[in-house]
């Protein structure tokens, strides 16, 4: 294996080959601004005297990464000493490939609180805007990308105060594989409770095969021009989030692709990336660099309902606050068509909105021509032989051949563009209307000509950039007729009995589709009867919360027509009995708002349709911040939300409804958005059947070179990952038993040495990983269940997971300290606590079972004290809190009954007491007065600011020398920090870092 050093050298020998300069000389701070000083100068054709240079470092080096990163893309100005403006830029912007390109490394950056060096850095024009971190053994992306985000959090770090705050990229690499991401503020850098972490990606081809290998990544992405255009075109800075985006691979050759076809006058063309891919990322982009094309009159982009329209817009405004506003009508959008403004050069619009405008016969062109006034039409005819170009969100809706006729006729010179996820094909063209006609889309290749880029679904679930799915092909124990009485009770009986096991515990939520409106209105009052007679039958039945949501009948409502003309069905089901279907649903609603406090109506009907689609997103908060009673487990729907929406929280699909081809794959792609390993795959339970129709959608979306794409696709089944899990706890076993050890989870604290523990967390978390995959099988029978539980007992697996948590808990606290000196194999550690926090086992849980453990009789005690520290020992939920509660759980009384808001504020009283004890312990040992040093640990949490000034007046009436000071101040916050980071419960505290 080549070491770090052989690794670096390759790479600075490759980038010289690409005409890097190798700058050895840069090796500090003083010397990497020497030379800046130098690129400056050149390139705005100015010598700054000592004095003001040093006063233009120090204005433009600044902590905020999007700030730093908007002035390097912007042109700056700087006052000189005699007053007169200087305009620059930092690098040539107008061609950056004409920019100098130079590698430096092992650059140290000493301050006060680090000292670190860093691998290697491209300088762009003397800025460093790269940095490569090598590794010489396997790194996992997280880890990698953790120590870089630890690296930046140090109090003093280089990035703060130095140039390298222009740093936009960071590249990691054990020369076999490499990754990339962007640099960002603290607030999207960084790993949350829930360890989501930052976009970290490979490169890949145009057909996305993955580029890896350093050396070939080096060529192909760090080569000058290339490397460029990354920080040029293909980042985005969100304005709205302060945040920095860099794009995909196959999202910049997508751009790539509309840019040359319309630089080249190739035609129209389509793209197909699957659900969930980033399209509106890649759109906007792809308008963002038409609005700078001088050829081109105007960019649409089109989009396909009102809800679509507000969401598209919104999605824009975010990468660019202002660059699109809403048409609120059809007289704005021929304005706007017609203005030279260039804030008016790219438009978000509806089809529905163009059609009036292109259509004669429309209602308001005839009015208009009624009343002699000028047609739509006929205004826009000064812009009819201009180049426009049209971008369509989705381009396979069923009205589309019309307008897209209309569009090609009126404006013969217009470039036509359209993403989809699920393309129109000769195989899925035709369609069962809802009155037993057949009628048929056009298929994409027709309306559009030319594929420009494919990255299917296929490609995605490749790159983990969505999930695979397990579908539970449910049989009813009789045969009952589809859509009868009988099989809807079955299957609501079903769902409540698999719901826990298919969300996790309700972690996540779901939704039930359903074939028609009677049909939702009918499962939404058998689940309302069936959980009201469940929670008669057993005081402890929790019943899930239920949202149902289908479009009234439009009575004229513009709103809810625009809303139906991509709802077929619910459509054609508010004309039969429109009275009924509305009395339903005003009857669901007030369900709703006494569910939820809330004061929807039916002629608001949108504003009920957004609060369901946010409740359902609501699901990411934990109970203890956003109570289980606000959130939704199950949303019934007909047609409405099994397209374009979008949860990581939505994990399962129930079916009661007739699918196919692209309908199918849209409604199973709600389920399948990345989350983290308790989110392994998207649940499909099928309750008609329609594995034929699952296996033809998967051929048809799986693109041209996929084998074997149902192996993509779907998780393995049951048997063969209970094989899996089996071989994990058998090898765990038999390892323990090679260490003279039984294979029980109290001999794990027996384990000796470092290495040995590493490989204990390793083995367990597969055990752990795999039987999170089966916890969330609806399909295991109950052989398959005994065996699982045969393989590791719940009671035994729980304190497995215990005994994994203290050791875990142990070497974290090596690798915090320890840092790069640490031995690799621990500093290479990736714990995901994540599989271990239990959705269940929560603050309100446990405070619950408290209460539960006091109301008991000793004798009658359903669950003993040391069960009751097992559960929640057994989960990483509460790791910081564990040993305060098991303290406070040792002081209670079985039989001295406390209800649960006793016993959280019990606990509260008895944290406060434990802290106050250890103040006054700290205060003794250090020679300090209890109250000062109270105010002072209060002031840090009020703030959540550390103030190292602060912590020197603490010492000021003890009246040291500055020596014996600074060796007291470190004694007092070795025996301080803990306390402080229990008492921020989890928040950060700015400058702490440096005293841990």
């Amino acid at each position: 294996m080549m070491k770090e050093a052989q690794i670096e050298e390759s790479l600075i020998a490759k980038l010289t080959d690409l005409k890097y300069s190798y700058r050895s000389d840069i090796k500090d701070r003083a010397s990497l601004e020497k030379n800046f000083r130098e690129k400056f100068q050149a390139l705005n054709r100015v010598n700054l005297t000592d004095a003001e240079f040093a006063r233009l470092r120090d204005e433009i080096i600044n902590s905020d990464v999007f700030a730093s990163s908007k002035r390097l893309r912007e042109i700056n100005t700087f006052t000189r000493e005699d007053g007169t403006p200087l305009h620059y830029t930092l690098v040539n912007i107008k061609d950056w490939c004409k920019n100098e390109f130079e590698v430096i490394n092992q650059l140290r950056i000493n301050t006060s609180n680090s000292h670190h060096r860093y691998d290697v850095m491209l300088l762009i024009n003397g800025i460093p805007i790269v940095q490569v971190e090598l590794k010489s053994l396997e790194v996992s992306p997280r880890k990698a990308m953790q120590q870089i985000v630890d690296y930046k959090s140090d109090p003093g770090n280089g990035y703060t105060n130095s140039l390298l705050c222009f740093m936009q990229l960071f590249i990691v690499s054990n020369r076999s594989n490499t990754y990339y991401f962007a640099n960002n503020n603290a607030a999207h850098f960084s790993f949350n409770a829930d360890e989501q972490f930052l976009p970290i990606y490979q490169f890949a081809s145009e057909d996305n095969k993955k580029i890896t290998h350093l050396d070939e990544f080096s060529e192909k992405f760090l080569s000058k021009c290339t490397l460029s255009q990354m920080i040029s075109k293909y980042m985005v800075l969100v304005a709205s989030e302060q945040k920095l985006l860099v794009m995909r691979p196959y999202q910049i050759y997508a751009v790539m692709a509309i840019v040359n076809s319309i630089k080249e006058h190739k035609g129209n063309g389509y793209i197909w990336h699957t659900t969930g891919s980033g399209k509106t990322l890649t759109s906007f982009k792809a308008s963002t660099l038409l609005r700078d094309n001088p050829n081109i009159e105007k960019c649409l982009f089109v989009v396909d309902r009102k809800d679509l329209d507000r969401q598209t817009r919104e999605e824009f405004n975010k990468f660019q606050e202002g660059c699109v506003e809403e048409n609120t009508n059809t007289e704005k959008l021929v304005r706007r068509m017609l203005s030279d403004d260039k804030a008016n050069k790219v438009i978000v619009t509806t089809i529905q909105k163009l059609g009036i405008i292109l259509d004669e016969d429309s209602k308001r062109n005839k009015q208009k021509a009624d009343k002699g006034v000028s047609t739509f039409k006929e205004r826009l005819e000064p812009i009819k032989n201009k180049r426009i170009v049209f971008i369509f969100d989705e381009c396979h809706r069923s009205q589309f051949g019309e307008n897209h006729k209309a569009i090609k006729e009126f404006f013969p010179k217009a470039q036509l563009f359209g993403f989809t996820g699920t393309p129109i094909f000769d195989d899925n063209a035709t369609y069962k209307q809802i009155d037993g006609t057949v009628g048929s889309y056009v298929t994409t290749k027709d309306i559009f000509q030319n594929p420009l880029h494919n990255y299917t679904i296929t490609h995605a679930i490749e790159d983990r950039n969505v999930l695979r799915f397990h579908i539970d092909y449910f049989k009813p124990e009789k045969n009952v007729t589809v859509g009868s009485a009988e099989h809807k009770k079955a299957v609501a009986n079903v769902i409540l009995k698999k719901h826990d096991a298919a969300t996790h515990c309700k972690r996540f939520n779901a939704l039930l589709a359903t074939a028609s409106i009677n049909d939702a209105i009918e499962y939404y009052e058998l689940f309302k009867d069936i959980q009201a007679s469940k929670a008669k039958e057993d005081e402890n039945f929790v019943p899930l919360n239920i949202a149902c949501v289908f479009s009234p009948p439009a009575e004229g409502n513009k709103d809810v027509q625009q809303l139906q003309e991509d709802l077929q069905q619910e459509k054609s089901d508010n004309k039969v009995e429109p009275e009924k279907k509305k009395k339903a649903l005003e009857a669901i609603i007030s369900d709703y708002n006494k569910q939820y406090d809330t004061n929807h109506r039916i002629t608001e009907f949108d504003m009920y349709y957004q609060d369901v689609q946010q409740r359902i997103k609501f699901q990411k908060f934990s109970n203890a911040d956003y109570p289980h009673k606000h959130k939704i487990d199950l949303v019934i729907v007909v047609d409405m939300l099994l397209t374009g929406f979008d949860s990581k929280y939505l994990n399962t699909l129930y079916v009661d409804k007739n699918l196919k081809f692209h309908g199918l794959i849209q409604a199973f792609s709600r389920t399948n958005r990345i989350l983290n390993d308790t989110k392994p795959y998207g649940n499909i339970l099928d309750f008609r059947q329609q594995q034929a129709e699952v296996d033809q959608a998967i051929a048809l979306f799986s693109g041209e070179h996929a084998e074997n794409p149902k192996e993509i696709w779907l998780v393995d089944p049951a048997p063969k990952v209970i094989e899996k899990y089996q071989e994990a706890v058998k090898a765990m076993e038999k390892w323990m038993e090679d260490k003279n050890m039984v294979a029980e989870p109290q001999e794990v604290y027996n384990i000796k040495g470092d290495a040995a523990r590493v490989e204990f967390i390793n083995r367990f978390k597969e055990v752990q990983r795999l039987k999170t995959q089966l916890d969330q099988y609806t399909d295991l029978n109950e052989e398959q269940k005994a065996k699982i539980d045969e393989l590791m007992p719940e009671d035994q697996l729980r304190s497995f997971r215990s005994s994994y948590l203290e050791i875990a808990k142990q070497l974290k606290e090596v690798q915090q300290k320890e840092g790069d000196k640490a031995p690799e194999n621990i500093q290479q550690l990736d714990f995901e606590f994540v599989l271990f926090a239990s959705s269940v086992v929560d603050y309100d849980y446990i405070m619950n079972l408290i209460a539960k453990y006091t109301q008991g009789t000793p004798k009658k005690q359903k669950m003993t004290r040391d069960q009751l520290i097992g559960v929640l020992s057994s989960s990483a939920n509460l790791m910081e809190e564990r040993e305060d509660i098991i303290d406070y759980i040792k002081t209670l009384e079985v039989g001295k009954a406390l209800n649960e808001h006793e016993i959280k504020d019990g606990y509260q009283q008895f944290k406060d007491e434990k802290i106050a004890k250890r103040l006054a312990e700290i205060a003794n040992n250090n020679g300090l007065e209890i109250s000062a040093l109270q105010q002072f640990t209060d002031a840090i949490i009020s703030r959540m600011i550390f103030d190292a000034d602060k912590l020197s007046e603490l010492f000021a009436p003890l009246d040291l020398g500055w020596k014996e000071r600074t060796k007291r101040e470190l004694v007092l916050m070795d025996e301080l920090t803990p306390v402080l980071k229990k008492k921020a419960e989890g928040r950060e505290i700015s400058g702490l870092k440096a005293y841990e």
